[in-house]
């Protein structure tokens, strides 16, 4: 996996010389598994659901696993990698649904005044945040930003269980599934609720994309950072949302949070 690093950041180098957005997402892509009681999943950032264009490093990862519902977690495992993405296996047992996340390193980055721009609408920015930014650059300067990227799946398993919502991992950002993690259907209204450092995340912007259309929903959450859809066809489903504030600690730097809940709907 070493050998992938030199290219890899080529291609993230070629990435910010060409002043493309940088709010690209990581998620989890569902793989068939080779044996019962196995999870086997891709993990890759790209500028669009579903297709990945570049791999995450397992040496980034800082905190991972996969659980049944009420069992204990158990650790994700790379299995290979290639350019776009990594695969990681896990051996959560059982037959009911499974959870799995990864949360990255931080990473320190700084963007160019014209990139800004792509990167506020790519993530539905808010008038605050957008205020903020024009208050930066009236003293001349730069876009500064630590972010840590947040990636959770949820896997109905063989055995539906109608009752129990989605638990939190541990990340520092997370979505959990709140409506229930049976199995479901074109037509359903589904509950999600969005935390950061385990607090309810209100008024953050988050889009709703799938594998069929190209037609994204935006909404924001409640006063208690909840937010419901209703899913009207079947699909592979990403929900994905930014989190943008001042860092307490860094002046003028900004501290970032991108999540992403990954769910299949049936038909």
């Amino acid at each position: 996996m070493a050998s992938l690093l030199p290219r890899l950041l080529l291609i993230v180098a070629g990435a910010v010389c060409a002043g493309t957005a940088l709010a690209h997402d990581t998620w989890f892509e569902p793989l068939p598994a080779a044996r019962p009681g196995e999870v086997s999943l891709r993990l890759g950032t790209g500028n669009r659901f579903p297709h990945h264009e570049f791999t995450v490093g397992e040496a980034s990862l800082r905190h991972q696993g996969c659980r049944r519902a009420g069992a204990k977690a158990v650790p994700l495992q790379a299995a290979g990698e290639t350019l776009q993405a990594l695969t990681l296996k896990a051996r959560p047992g059982g037959l009911g649904p499974v959870t799995c996340w990864a949360q990255q390193q931080p990473f320190d980055i700084e963007i160019a005044p014209a990139t800004v721009e792509v990167y506020l609408k790519e993530v539905n920015a808010s008038p605050a945040v957008r205020a903020a930014w024009a208050e930066l650059q009236s003293r001349g300067l730069p876009w500064r930003e630590r972010y840590v990227k947040h990636a959770r799946i949820e896997l109905p398993g063989r055995r539906a269980n109608t009752a129990e919502g989605a638990t939190p991992t541990g990340m520092a950002m997370d979505v959990l599934l709140e409506s229930g993690l049976q199995p479901l259907k074109a037509g359903d209204t589904v509950r999600f609720q969005v935390l950061r450092d385990g607090q309810p995340l209100r008024d953050v912007a988050v889009e709703l994309q799938n594998d069929v259309s190209p037609i994204g929903i935006w909404k924001k959450t409640d006063g208690e950072g909840r937010v419901s859809f209703t899913v009207p066809l079947a699909a592979n489903w990403l929900l994905r949302g930014t989190d943008l504030r001042l860092s307490a600690t860094a002046p003028d730097t900004w501290d970032s949070g991108f999540v992403t809940l990954a769910f299949r709907v049936g038909d």
